[in-house]
Formats: C-alpha cells, structure tokens, sequence
C-alpha cells in the first residue's frame, strides 16, 4: 500500500495545476512518501483537462478524471475517495491557496497520533472581510449544531485515514460537512492543525455569499440525515403520535365537558361550535400525517439503496502511461 494519496478537485485552474503538482512532487520526495495524486477535472470550461494531460507525461503517479459537466466539488472528492488507495488520503483545493508542505505533519497527525481525521485551520485567511466575517459565524453555527469543536470545516485542505473516506458518501454540497458525516459514521477522533493559507496565485474564487445561505441549509439537512437517515419512524413517527395525542386529549376533553354539561343540566355548547375542536382535528390529522411519512420513509429505507454516478469524459491511469 502507498503512504498517501492527494485528491484535488479542480474547476478552471489550468494555470495552478502545473505549479501546485511540482510543489506536492517536492515535497514527497523530500520526505521519501510513496504517493499518488488524484486530480478531478469537474467540468472545467479552459484547458484544466489539456493541462492535466501534459502534466501526466512528467508525473508518473498521477491520475485523473474528467466529468462531463460540472457536478460539484462533493461529487469530484466523492469520486476521488473512490480511486484513493494511500492508507492518508489528503484533499485540498487545486488554486495554490493550500501549502503542500503541511503534508507531512498531517500524515504524522494520522499514523503516529492516532486520528481518523484531521481538518486544517485556516488561523490567517487571505481573503477579504466580506467572505472571512460570514465564514466565522458559519463555522460557529456548525460547531453548536455538530458538537465539533474544529475553526474552520470548510478547510480544503485535510487529511483522512483510507478507512474514512471507503466509509462516508458525500453527495450534493455536503463536503462543507465531512468531520460531521465522519462522525456520524463512528469515526470519532477528529483532530485540527493550523495551516498556512496563501493568497490566491491565479483566477477567481468559484464562490458566492450564496453559499453560505446553502451552508445553513445543508447543515440543518445533514443534521436529519446522520440522525434519522436509517430510522425516519423515529422521527416522524414521534412528531405524528405526540400531535395525534394532544388532538385526541382536547377532543375527549371537549366531549366529557359536553357530558357533564347535560348530565348536570346546564348550559352547553356543541363541540362542533368550538374553535378548539378544530385545533384538535387538525393537531390529529397531522399527527397521522406525519406517523404515515415516517412509515413510508421505513419502507424506502429497507427497499432502496443509494448510489452516487457522474458522467466521466475521459480518465488517466497508471496503466494507460505505461
């Protein structure tokens, strides 16, 4: 088994790529790794793909995918995670803002330290007010909801044992939330090492504010899934029986006060003429609703499996440089 494997997702960084492949290079061979670089072109619309080719004649431990379009950077690490087989598996970004030289104490954190995950910390951001001021209340809300106490999730740059990453899925825009699906996944010693973050060498940053609105979503959505994913009738079963039960109380309250009222003869009113009754069908018809989802959710669970294809252009392996 090799010691590392590098995954890069890469969209439109033509002009990094070269440079950021010669530096994980160095450093490999300084520290005498045996390694293999894994480079997901996600679509990009320049020559990424020309690029990486080029790169392939001079690097004999790389290999690459292509998609067809643009699917995301989840799927490009999703399918990286698949082709991975160093017993490390380091990810970061492919626009020379991650330093390859941390690479060897990252590995160091893994195999003599014992962790199934270390995340970087990006201490001193190189970016402007606008993204590192949303970017801290972002990960100040994932920590309260996650129970994690790691800076900065969204930190390309980690490191992860062979066994996490054959164990998770990520999918949709959940890389934001790999320690979280990490953790979820019984892979509970998760670790953070300060890193060095260098400005932006060429091109653009691929991302909005928007992201971080989609940030909050996806937390909250992956919170669910984590917890209910394989047992929705928790959820939905409990919401639907607790509704169900307070319609049930209000209406036989409502019914025995109607009893006692002409039993005692007094005045009374129907219990078809009280708005509260029609709180308590509501609150009932809910509660069976809900009960019904999370029945149903069971029924998807036990019949379905779930699985993750991206249309692939064209590949580079080890094999086809041979």
């Amino acid at each position: 088994m090799i010691d590392i494997s590098v995954v890069i997702p890469a969209y439109n960084e033509a002009e990094s790529l070269p440079e950021l492949c010669a530096w994980i290079q160095r450093v490999m061979q300084e520290n005498h790794f045996s390694y293999e670089i894994i480079i997901i072109d996600d679509g990009s619309t320049d020559n990424t793909w020309q690029v990486i080719q080029q790169i392939a004649l001079q690097e004999p431990f790389l290999q690459a995918i292509s998609f067809n379009r643009n699917y995301g950077k989840s799927a490009a690490l999703h399918t990286g995670f698949q082709q991975a087989q160093g017993k490390v598996v380091i990810t970061m970004d492919a626009d020379l803002q991650d330093d390859p030289e941390e690479i060897p104490e990252l590995y160091r954190l893994i195999t003599q330290e014992g962790y199934d995950l270390v995340s970087g910390w990006k201490q001193k951001r190189q970016d402007p007010l606008s993204k590192t001021i949303p970017t801290k209340l972002y990960n100040a809300v994932t920590r309260w909801f996650s129970g994690i106490p790691l800076h900065d999730f969204n930190c390309g740059l980690k490191a992860y044992k062979l066994q996490v990453v054959k164990s998770i899925e990520v999918y949709g825009e959940m890389h934001r939330y790999i320690p979280v699906i990490a953790k979820a996944a019984g892979f509970k010693k998760i670790g953070e090492k300060k890193v060095k973050h260098h400005p932006r060498k060429y091109g653009h940053t691929k991302f909005g504010i928007e992201r971080f609105l989609h940030g909050f979503l996806d937390l909250l959505s992956i919170t669910f899934v984590t917890k209910f994913r394989k047992r929705p009738m928790h959820f939905f079963g409990g919401w639907g029986v607790l509704f169900f039960s307070i319609g049930f109380v209000i209406a036989c309250y409502l019914i025995a006060d109607k009893i006692i009222s002409i039993y005692q003869r007094v005045p009374y009113r129907n219990v078809t003429e009280q708005p509260l009754f029609y709180l308590a069908l509501v609150a009932m018809i809910v509660g069976v609703q809900l009960f019904t989802a999370g029945f149903i959710g069971e029924m998807i669970i036990t019949n379905s499996s779930k699985t993750q294809e991206y249309v692939i252009r064209e590949r580079i392996t080890y094999s086809a440089k041979k």
